[in-house]
C-alpha cells in the first residue's frame, strides 16, 4: 500500500510539474499553437493514468505472490515425515507439495487487450465455494447453454458415485457456468446446491462463472480452416473458457483434470490416476490422458497451467484447442529436419496414455447450435460399470418390466446387468435357491455411473428360513405376512449386510419394493455370499 500510495503522489506531482512547464513554454511564444500544447498534455496525462493502472495492478500481483510463498512455506513446514515415502499415498503427497509453486500470471492482457479497460474482468464469479485449496486433485469442467439436453447433473452424479469421503478430502471439483446471464448462472448453481449439498458443504464441489467483461468480441473474428463464423466464435469462446477456468484451478491443487459437462466416469477414477502418476518414473511428462478423445480427461501439473494457457491464448481465433494443445507438444520437442514419426516419439515423451480410458462421451447434442455430436472413446470399458460375482446356483424372478435384454437371469450369472422400467408398490426381485444354503452375506448396488438416478428407493431385503421353528421376540416383530424375515434396506441405492449364523439355512432372498417410483431400476452388482 505504500509503495502504491507514493507512485500514485509522484504521479500527481510529475503531471502538476508538467502542466506549469506547459503553461511557461506557451506563454514564452506568445500564446501561439494552444491546441498543440493541450494535445500533447492530454497524451501525457493519459499515459499517466494508464502507468498508475499499471502500477495498481503490478501491486496486486506482487501481494498475491508473496501470499502463495508464506502458503508454501506453511505447508512445506507442516508436511508430516511419518508416512513411509514407499507408499503410493505419500508419494502423491510428496507430489503434491514439491509441485506447489506461486503463482505464476499470463500476459493475458497482451492477448486479451479489452481487459486493459476492465480491471476485474479476470476475477471469477464465485457462485457457490468455500475456497478450498493445497489438494492433489483439481477437476474443472465448463458448462454452456445448450439448445435441448443438459447433461451436467448426470455428470456429476457419475464423478461422485464411487468416491469415498476421505477421496473427497483431497479434491476439488470446479464448475465452470462459461455465461454471463446471471439468471441462468443461478438456475445452474442451485441445481448444483439441492443436489450435492454435503459437496458443497465440505468445499469439495464449486461453481464459478466469468464476468460480462471477460470476453472480447467475437462476431468479427476471421474465418479459418474452412470453419464457418458460427463455428469459429464458438470455438474462440470455448478456448477462452478453458483458460479462464484453468487460471482460476491453477493455485488449488498439484494436477488439474480437464473434462466436460457430457461425460461418465469408470468406478475408482481417482485411484487409477493416483496409481498412474506415481508410477511415472519420468517427471518430464507434460499430459497424462485418460481418455483419447478431444480435450476430455487430459491431466496436467498445475506448475506448467501458465505456460499452456498463454499458448492457447496466442492462438484462440486460429484453431481448435485440441490442435493447439498438440502444437505446443510439437514445438517443445520436434525437430523440423526430421520427419514425423521421429517427432510422434519424442512427443509420447510428453503426452503418455493410460488405457483403458476412465471417461466416456456420452453428449449427442453439442453446445454448438445444430451440431449433433456421436463421439465415443473405443478404449473405454463399457463394462466397468458392472460388476460380476460367483452366485450361488437359485431360481431367479421378478414382477418388474425388464428393459430389452438386461435380464434378472444374466445380472445372477455375472453376464449384463438387470435393467427394469419404473416399478410400483408391491414389486418383488426374487432369488429362490435349487437347494436351502447358510448364506454369510449380502450385496446390492442399484444405478450406476452412466445412470445413477436408477435405484431403488425404499425397498427392503428379506430371507425365507429353512428352519420355521426358529423364533424368537426380535425375529416374529420382522416377519411378513408371506413368512419372510426383514433383515436390511436399500441405503442411497445399496444394501448390504451380514447375516446371522443362527438363521440356519435359507430358501430364498427377495427384495420387496414398498412404494412406485418414476426411476427405473438397473441393479449392476449381484453378491449372495455362501457361509
Amino acid at each position: 500500500m505504500r509503495l502504491r500510495q507514493g507512485a500514485t503522489l509522484t504521479l500527481l506531482c510529475l503531471s502538476a510539474a508538467l502542466s506549469f512547464a506547459w503553461y511557461a513554454a506557451w506563454s514564452a511564444k506568445g500564446g501561439h499553437d494552444l491546441n498543440l500544447f493541450q494535445s500533447q498534455v492530454f497524451e501525457l496525462h493519459q499515459r499517466l493514468l494508464y502507468a498508475e493502472k499499471e502500477n495498481k495492478e503490478r501491486s496486486h500481483e506482487l501481494k498475491n505472490v508473496l501470499k502463495a510463498i508464506r502458503q508454501v512455506i506453511d505447508e512445506r513446514n507442516s508436511t508430516s515425515t511419518n508416512i513411509p515415502p514407499s507408499t503410493d499415498f505419500a508419494k502423491w503427497k510428496m507430489l503434491h507439495f514439491r509441485n506447489r509453486l506461486p503463482i505464476h500470471l499470463t500476459n493475458i492482457h497482451y492477448y486479451l487487450p479489452h481487459l486493459q479497460e476492465h480491471e476485474d474482468g479476470i476475477q471469477p464469479n464465485v457462485v457457490i465455494g468455500q475456497g478450498r485449496t493445497g489438494v492433489s486433485l483439481v477437476i474443472g469442467i465448463p458448462t454452456v447453454r445448450r439448445e435441448k439436453e443438459n447433461y451436467l447433473m448426470n455428470t456429476l452424479n457419475s464423478l461422485f458415485y464411487d468416491v469415498s469421503e476421505e477421496q473427497k478430502e483431497n479434491l476439488v471439483v470446479v464448475i465452470f457456468v462459461a455465461e454471463v446471464d446471471s439468471e441462468y448462472v443461478n438456475g445452474i448453481a442451485e441445481r448444483i446446491r439441492t443436489s450435492f449439498t454435503n459437496e458443497i458443504v465440505s468445499g469439495t464441489l464449486e461453481v464459478i462463472s466469468p464476468p460480462s467483461s471477460y470476453y472480447p468480441e467475437l462476431s468479427n473474428l476471421k474465418e479459418t480452416l474452412g470453419d464457418s463464423a458460427d463455428r469459429v466464435k464458438w470455438r474462440s469462446k470455448q478456448i477462452l473458457d478453458y483458460t479462464f477456468l484453468m487460471l482460476y484451478a491453477q493455485p488449488k491443487g498439484t494436477f488439474y483434470l480437464q473434462l466436460e459437462d457430457d461425460i461418465i466416469a469408470k468406478p475408482s477414477y481417482t485411484e487409477d490416476i493416483k496409481n498412474f502418476v506415481t508410477k511415472q518414473e519420468s517427471k518430464d511428462w507434460m499430459i497424462l490422458e485418460f481418455s483419447q478423445l478431444g480435450f476430455i480427461g487430459k491431466l496436467f501439473k498445475t506448475r506448467d497451467i501458465p505456460l499452456i494457457v498463454e499458448f492457447f491464448l496466442m492462438f484462440y481465433q486460429d484453431k481448435p484447442i485440441d490442435w493447439l494443445l498438440d502444437h505446443l507438444l510439437w514445438v517443445k520437442v520436434c525437430h523440423p529436419e526430421k520427419n514425423a514419426n521421429h517427432c510422434d516419439k519424442q512427443k509420447a515423451f510428453l503426452r503418455i496414455r493410460y488405457k483403458p480410458s476412465l471417461f466416456q462421451h456420452v453428449g449427442l447434442h453439442s453446445s454448438l447450435a445444430g451440431k449433433i455430436q456421436q463421439l465415443k472413446d473405443k478404449d473405454f470399458e463399457k463394462n466397468s460399470l458392472f460388476i460380476a460375482h460367483a452366485n450361488p446356483p437359485a431360481e431367479v424372478s421378478t414382477s418388474l418390466k425388464v428393459y430389452q435384454d438386461f435380464t434378472l437371469e444374466k445380472a445372477y450369472k455375472g453376464v449384463e446387468c438387470f435393467w427394469a422400467i419404473a416399478p410400483m408398490a408391491g414389486d418383488y426381485i426374487l432369488f429362490r435357491f435349487w437347494q436351502p444354503l447358510k448364506i454369510a452375506s449380502y450385496l446390492f448396488k442399484s444405478g450406476n455411473m452412466a445412470h445413477p438416478g436408477d435405484q431403488l428407493f425404499n425397498t427392503s431385503v428379506e430371507i425365507l428360513l429353512h428352519d420355521v421353528s426358529i423364533s424368537t421376540p426380535t425375529i416374529l416383530k420382522n416377519i411378513t405376512e408371506d413368512g419372510y424375515l426383514q433383515i436390511g434396506a436399500f441405503v442411497k441405492g445399496v444394501a448390504t449386510g451380514n447375516i446371522n449364523p443362527v438363521f440356519g439355512r435359507i430358501e430364498a432372498v427377495r427384495l420387496s419394493i414398498h412404494s412406485s417410483s418414476p426411476m427405473w431400476v438397473l441393479l449392476n452388482e449381484i453378491f449372495i455370499k455362501r457361509l
